[in-house]
């Protein structure tokens, strides 16, 4: 029989409607505002002192507070009734928490509010973006054009001194650069030139040679194409990555640190309004040390103390190199056991420090030292006022602590770690220092007023425009138009509960989206009923109006949906951020409006109409 579903049909759009309801049922309830107090150290729990501390300073000067406890990972989390409250607690948790021995880290957050039996079956609000939660946006470039410039310079460093090394020293006459990323050795003789060629070609995979003659002979290395993209993902992976780093110690609740296109990287900073602050720890300095572990014997006066795996570990007052002569670091495995190894790559200075310190010193061990400059807290008085004042200190760590296999020169590894440890110790050699310089392009506020003004006329857009489709549907439409409508609150329904569940973070394009996809679902029914119109214009009976009405629209409506569903993929890989939040609720509503407005519709018309003797319908 016509416009009829099966029961198990019925039963599986309906499942999928109350789906909908409970994911995106979340987004109902607000969020407090609230501050998060962690421990500055990465793996370490705040400690009960801390949260008696911060609840003593709350009391003394009557902040309201409520929810107050530990939460995942150890970290501590005060709930308050307004933005106001909010900001007193920070500096008021902060001085506090500056008297204790350990450093923690105040950040402004947004406790979710949400049932505890929701989020048993991880139903989560959608997360906002800057626009709408506030905070500060910088769009920064890398220099990658002098970061190959450099790397081009350390590797003709490194090949000038390899061929002037004594067991088999090849001389050459002179080193020329007709272009950029492009070297030139000039030979005496063309057996000179050969010697080298072969010795570089075995060395260094990075370089197209040309060897030739002009008036004198020479080897031509130009650097590949592939080596110039790897040396540009290297600068950008690593600027990446310091900068995740030092986004950490802002202490920013859900930061996003994104590559944007070849040489360019995105930092969000939601809650964030201090700008000058956000430069500071952006900008920050970091770097690494290299030093030999003394020897028993070793006079104290010539040793320094460094905690390694919680005991004491004397090592030598002298420095064989720092970080940055460490042009590369990557994880690898050792071709015989198999197992994990960090593979260091320094420039040829390095390279000669490294060698001249470790060829007397195989069986000693040698540790990478992790340094960081940081900032701590300090409150003086000034005119009568109490003043936060930030002072830099320097915080040392041993990252590794390997024995020296052999001599080790401009390449070397370090082996005795599990994989995740190598991993770990790579990223820190990495993300040590910046790889490359960086300038801001791109900067912005949205203040946290401004982000809750968005919100509340995103939401009131949506509501307009939904409204005033009702209303046109119903009056134009009537009963059909009835259908639609409860098919499209179906839609905004599910729109809302898929980007819930994925953690798609809503912007102000978004929203627009969402408008956007609002018309879009309604369009589908409009040319449903408009060919139904057709068909009992035509004589055909109700029924199969109805029925050829929903099967000739198919495809109509298909192709239109799935040349823009290709419109939005395309915006989405080639976009920027407020492009990708626009293209990601376009993609998932044209997915969701074409269930709703196909299905869903003809569910409910079949309810109404299905198996009936139709004489007229109120179309």
């Amino acid at each position: 029989m016509i416009n009829r579903y099966p029961i198990w049909k019925n039963l599986l759009i309906a499942m999928l409607v109350t789906w909908g309801l409970i994911y995106a049922l979340p987004n109902i309830y607000p969020p407090d505002f609230a501050i998060q107090i962690s421990r500055e150290e990465v793996g370490t729990v705040a400690e009960k002192s801390a949260l008696d501390a911060v609840t003593e300073a709350f009391q003394e000067q009557g902040i309201k507070y409520f929810g107050a406890g530990f939460v995942k990972e150890g970290k501590l989390l005060f709930r308050f009734y307004d933005d106001e409250t909010q900001l007193r607690a920070r500096e008021s948790a902060q001085r506090a928490l500056h008297e204790l021995p350990n450093v923690y880290i105040v950040a402004l957050n947004s406790a979710a509010t949400t049932p505890a039996w929701l989020r048993s079956i991880g139903a989560e609000p959608m997360k906002y973006g800057l626009d709408l939660r506030g905070g500060v946006h910088f769009l920064m470039e890398v220099d990658t054009g002098k970061a190959i410039q450099d790397r081009v310079s350390g590797m003709e460093s490194e090949i000038k001194r390899m061929l002037r090394q004594r067991d088999d020293r090849i001389r050459y006459s002179s080193v020329e650069k007709p272009a950029e990323g492009v070297l030139k050795f000039i030979f005496a003789n063309s057996d000179l030139r050969d010697r080298a060629r072969r010795k570089i070609a075995e060395q260094y995979g990075e370089f197209d040679i040309l060897s030739g003659e002009d008036a004198f002979p020479f080897v031509q290395l130009t650097v590949t194409d592939s080596s110039v993209r790897e040396m540009e993902d290297f600068a950008v992976s690593q600027n990446l990555q310091t900068i995740r780093n030092r986004v950490n110690e802002l202490g920013v609740s859900e930061p996003l640190v994104q590559r944007l296109g070849r040489n360019r990287i995105v930092v969000d900073l939601p809650g964030v309004q201090d700008t000058a602050e956000a430069k500071k720890i952006l900008g920050k300095v970091a770097t690494l040390e290299f030093r030999m572990e003394a020897l028993p014997d070793s006079p104290r006066s010539t040793t320094i103390a460094q905690e390694y795996e919680g005991r004491n570990t004397y090592l030598e007052k002298d420095v064989i190199l720092r970080g940055d002569r460490v042009f590369d670091a990557q994880v690898g495995f050792d071709p015989d056991s198999g197992l994990p190894q960090v593979n260091i790559t320094l420039d040829s200075d390095g390279g000669e420090l490294m060698h001249r310190s470790t060829r007397h010193s195989i069986g000693r061990r040698m540790a990478v030292i992790f340094i960081e400059t940081k900032t701590r807290d300090k409150y003086e008085i000034v005119d009568g006022i109490e003043v936060r004042k930030q002072i830099p200190y320097i915080q040392k760590k041993v990252i590794s602590l390997a024995t020296v296999q052999a001599a080790l020169g401009v390449k070397f590894r370090i082996t005795g770690l599990d994989a995740g440890e190598a991993r770990e110790l790579a990223l820190l050699l990495r993300a040590g220092a910046l790889a490359a310089d960086m300038f801001i392009v791109e900067e912005r506020t949205v203040g946290a007023s401004l982000g809750a003004e968005n919100i509340r006329l995103g939401a009131v857009s949506v509501m307009v425009g939904m409204t005033l489709v009702l209303i046109f549907m119903f009056i134009y439409y009537r009963v059909f138009g009835l259908a639609a409508n409860i098919a499209l609150a179906a839609n905004l329904v599910l729109l809302v509960a898929v980007m819930s569940l994925l953690g798609a973070t809503l912007t102000l394009p978004g929203i627009a989206g969402i408008v956007l996809t609002v018309g879009m679902a309604v369009d589908a029914n409009v040319l449903i009923f408009s060919r139904i119109r057709e068909e009992l214009k035509n004589e055909m009976s109700p029924q199969a109006a109805i029925n050829a009405g929903f099967e000739r629209a198919f495809v109509t409506i298909m192709d239109a949906n799935l040349t823009t569903l290709i419109v939005a993929v395309i915006l989405y890989s080639i976009g920027t951020g407020p492009v990708k939040g626009f293209a990601v609720t376009l993609s998932i509503g044209i997915l969701t409006s074409m269930f709703t407005a196909i299905m869903g519709t003809r569910a409910l018309v079949n309810l109404l109409y299905g198996g009936r003797n139709v004489q007229r319908l109120l179309i």
